[in-house]
């Protein structure tokens, strides 16, 4: 970058050259070495400048939640399926349009059937409209069959059927469930039932997830996703109980 304030010299040098006057014009030469000396300390300002050091890159942002913090994920008015005052809370955030979620709803399965007595799962909705474009209905009409006692039945049905969640689609199911259908309907759209999926996201994002399904086991991420993933994590949680 010193080659920029050289070229600079070079020129002011060139300028005052051109610019020679007989002695009788001092005045005026004043004037140009004062320019000169002007010129040459906003081209130093530029050179160091140019020479400082870039400023360091912002750390990336996370990938996701922090494996070894533990979150506090309160149930709200999720539904429970398992043991209704089980030790152990499994929470899973995930969007019914997702084909990784359809794949570990068997996991949820296994661990509760692991640990009928101590393990409880609570859904939390995540719908990833961006690339999910049926998502967020599905889960409103998930909350919405759940106004009709049916929200499990309904969970269900949708990920069965996940590559068919438009809103004709939503209401064969509810009839399929024998719900109210306008009751249906109109709980489906309403600002209450958009709400509940908006309070889902917004924990969501507190919490870091950044994709589905994300689960967490009393609060900390399931990093293994298998039944001995959630093993590893609950029986010394159970243990330390037992001692305590």
């Amino acid at each position: 970058m010193r080659v920029i304030a050289r070229l600079g010299l070079l020129l002011m040098t060139a300028a005052i050259a051109s610019a020679c006057t007989p002695p009788d014009n001092s005045a005026e030469l004043a004037e140009i070495s004062q320019q000169q000396k002007q010129i040459l300390a906003k081209l130093n300002a530029v050179e160091k400048q140019l020479e400082r050091p870039a400023a360091a890159p912002p750390p990336p942002r996370p990938s996701g939640p922090d494996p070894e913090k533990k979150y506090e994920l309160p149930v709200g008015s999720s539904d429970i399926k398992g043991a209704k005052d089980g030790a152990i809370t499994i929470v899973e955030f995930s969007d019914y349009q997702c084909p990784f979620c359809s794949r570990v709803e068997p996991l949820i399965a296994d661990a509760l059937a692991a640990y009928p007595t101590q393990a409880r799962f609570v859904y939390k909705h995540f719908p990833l409209e961006s690339i999910h474009p049926h998502a967020m209905g599905a889960s409103q009409a998930a909350i919405a069959a759940q106004k009709q006692g049916k929200f499990w039945e309904m969970h269900e049905l949708l990920f069965a059927n996940q590559r068919a969640l438009q809103p004709e689609k939503l209401v064969e199911y509810a009839q399929q469930l024998g719900l109210d259908i306008e009751k249906f309907k109109a709980d489906m759209n309403s600002e209450e039932v958009k709400q509940n999926v908006r309070e889902d996201m917004r924990l969501a994002s507190t919490v870091g997830v950044r994709g589905t399904p994300t689960i967490f086991v009393n609060g900390k991420v399931l990093r293994n996703r298998s039944i001995e993933g959630f093993k590893e994590m609950i029986d010394p949680i159970l243990a330390t109980a037992a001692n305590g």
